[in-house]
């Protein structure tokens, strides 16, 4: 099971929101490739990138620190947040990016979504972002609810060429006091696309209890950043077992 660790991007600087709320943020630092290379250092193997402004406004903001992190660093790097067009996609491929995630303009424009999955250039490396509010997807930067519902959205591409499945429980999102375990397990097993859980770990404990989940991985920000535990106690847990 592989951690991802988080850098969410605003104006530059490494953040994070508490349950995706703008005005609720808190600034870790001002050098994403710095941060970057911290995880690197200890021992991460992937990395998981969100540019919050491209999230809100539909344009990415930040390709340049993207191509910079990718290029200079050994880390694999997931990105998401303002890919909305096949042109964003490929830039941020063509900057070194190994995985896309798409989450409003999949759900907003599912006939443009789907016909990518025709591409062969895509196979595997399309990441569906699926962020729920009481089960519900929400788009734009999570301000706006659909009445989707993110597991039924998930069992409509489980046979999907996707890389993974991105699902984030936006009432947890930063808040440290634990995923949302029973909804994660229940996208988990819904289909057959790996999955990935963000939001809300605050402890080794919580890991300990996604590492029983079906799922591929776990998503960590804040945690890290204030010191609840290392990216090398996170490791332990999720591949070591410890």
């Amino acid at each position: 099971m592989y951690l991802f660790p988080a850098i969410d991007l605003r104006d530059g600087k490494v953040v994070r929101l508490l349950k995706g709320d703008y005005g609720k943020q808190t600034t870790y630092g001002d050098d994403p490739l710095a941060q970057a290379q911290q995880f690197a250092d200890a021992g991460a193997t992937w990395l998981h990138l969100v540019d919050l402004d491209g999230a809100r406004s539909g344009r990415m903001t930040h390709v340049e620190v993207i191509e910079r992190i990718c290029k200079q660093t050994k880390l694999k790097v997931e990105v998401g947040g303002g890919v909305r067009s096949e042109g964003a996609i490929n830039r941020l491929l063509g900057a070194g990016v190994e995985r896309v995630v798409l989450g409003t303009a999949a759900l907003e424009n599912w006939d443009w979504f789907e016909g990518l999955m025709g591409n062969p250039t895509y196979r595997g490396r399309l990441v569906l972002g699926l962020d729920g509010r009481k089960g519900k997807a929400a788009v734009g930067g999570w301000e706006k609810t659909t009445e989707a519902s993110v597991v039924e959205i998930a069992k409509r591409v489980s046979d999907w060429p996707l890389a993974a499945i991105v699902y984030t429980d936006i009432a947890t999102d930063g808040t440290l006091a634990g995923p949302n375990v029973e909804a994660t397990r229940e996208m988990a097993e819904a289909t057959h696309t790996p999955v990935v859980a963000s939001g809300g770990v605050g402890t080794l404990d919580h890991l300990r209890v996604l590492r029983d989940l079906p799922i591929q991985g776990a998503i960590v920000g804040r945690a890290i950043y204030e010191g609840a535990f290392t990216v090398k106690e996170a490791l332990a847990v999720l591949e070591d077992g410890e």
